[in-house]
């Protein structure tokens, strides 16, 4: 676990943050709201349960999901296990490497038409980071996978969400709960510009 990492530079436990900045509140993820950063809601086909929350910024795509963890031992390991095996299991490549928030995957993801044909790839990096209680993914895609100025912009972004566990007992790895924004006026799935 990075608790001393989590306090300094973030990602941040919302019981470590005073309240002075504001913050678009998804329940479970606080994102800072930014100059250029466009927010949006991932929503399960179904259920319309919001389940990824995706910040676009600097041409890139920051998608950022939040799990319950143990309270003494990190998760950040089994989920780069799990993403790995599931992108091989689709055919895809997969290469774990170290990058500015530390271990990470870079992938090579599968894509399909209506048809269910094979129609080339598209490239992908997923980081994560364990703080108290629960971990933080996040799959980027866009400009930073190339480029290195908006690679840092995006790892910086992503060190500025605050992570809200809450007290409720959760199984570690299932999905912490997010929500639409309080006053958005837009439907789940909508971008939203701030």
């Amino acid at each position: 676990m990075n608790s001393d990492l989590t306090a300094q530079y973030g990602p941040f436990d919302s019981a470590l943050v005073a309240e002075v900045r504001p913050y678009v509140d998804f329940g479970s993820l606080r994102i800072e709201p930014i100059t250029d950063l466009g927010m949006s809601v991932e929503v399960e086909d179904g259920t319309n349960r919001v389940i990824a929350v995706t910040l676009e910024f600097a041409n890139s795509k920051l998608q950022l999901m939040a799990f319950a963890a143990p309270r003494n031992e990190g998760l950040w390991q089994d989920i780069r296990t799990a993403v790995a095996q599931n992108i091989k299991s689709q055919g895809g490549d997969v290469e774990e490497g170290y990058g500015a928030l530390g271990a990470e995957l870079v992938a090579k993801l599968p894509l399909v038409d209506d048809t269910g044909r094979a129609a080339g790839h598209r490239m992908a990096r997923f980081i994560g980071f364990d703080g108290p209680r629960w971990c933080l993914r996040g799959t980027i895609s866009g400009a930073a996978l190339t480029d290195p100025k908006a690679s840092a912009e995006i790892s910086d972004l992503f060190r500025t969400v605050v992570v809200h566990r809450g007290d409720t007992p959760m199984p570690p790895g299932e999905a912490l709960p997010l929500t639409v924004p309080v006053g958005s006026v837009l439907p789940p799935g909508m971008k939203a510009q701030s």
